[in-house]
């Protein structure tokens, strides 16, 4: 394995036209109502965060997709292929849950040709190892929280907005990876 590479979390998440409830206020007498119209449709959330292994001053990546419905292999074939755009063709160590769409027939054939790309599994029910799952719970209790949107665009803008917010912050992506007990160090030269 080649050591300057990218080590890419990959997890994703879903969303929907159901209102997240969160406390909210309001003056007293005037119990917030939040209005929707019990709509199930869903997007599917995939996040993928990326540390250089040999270089943090390169800082931590975040890329994003989006889509309605829910991934299969075809859709996280289709984000994979954003983030070899996203990481422009540099190797990446991609590290992913057991998701039975990680690790299809179709999905290993198509990993197999990709020269860019060495894909690495989480240990089963270890969801606290991935940096990225602490990504969801933010933007659920701040741009997700109360919004009772009318159609999956609403949630989509909301969603942006909440992944605009982190990126600008460089903090909260090593604190993602702080949390799960993992650390990326450079390799120290050996003295001669």
């Amino acid at each position: 394995m080649n050591t300057r590479a990218w080590i890419v979390f990959l997890d994703a998440s879903g969303a929907s036209l159901l209102p997240q409830i969160r406390r909210s206020y309001a003056p007293r007498g005037r119990t917030p109502r939040l209005r929707h119209r019990l709509n199930w449709k869903r997007a599917s959330m995939a996040g993928a965060l990326g540390f250089h292994s040999t270089d943090p001053g390169r800082g931590a990546r975040l890329c994003f997709h989006l889509k309605p419905g829910s991934y299969d292999t075809a859709g996280l074939i289709e984000v994979l292929e954003q983030m070899k755009v996203f990481y422009r063709g540099e190797r990446v160590v991609l590290v992913r849950d057991g998701l039975s769409a990680h690790w299809s027939r179709a999905m290993r054939a198509w990993v197999a040709e990709q020269d860019w790309l060495t894909p690495e599994r989480l240990p089963a029910c270890a969801p606290e190892l991935n940096p990225v799952e602490l990504l969801w719970p933010p933007l659920r209790k701040r741009e997700l929280a109360n919004l009772a949107g009318d159609h999956l665009a609403d949630v989509a803008d909301a969603t942006e907005q909440g992944i605009h917010r982190i990126n600008t912050n460089p903090r909260p992506p090593w604190s993602f990876l702080a949390h799960t007990g993992l650390t990326i160090h450079p390799p120290t030269p050996q003295n001669q």
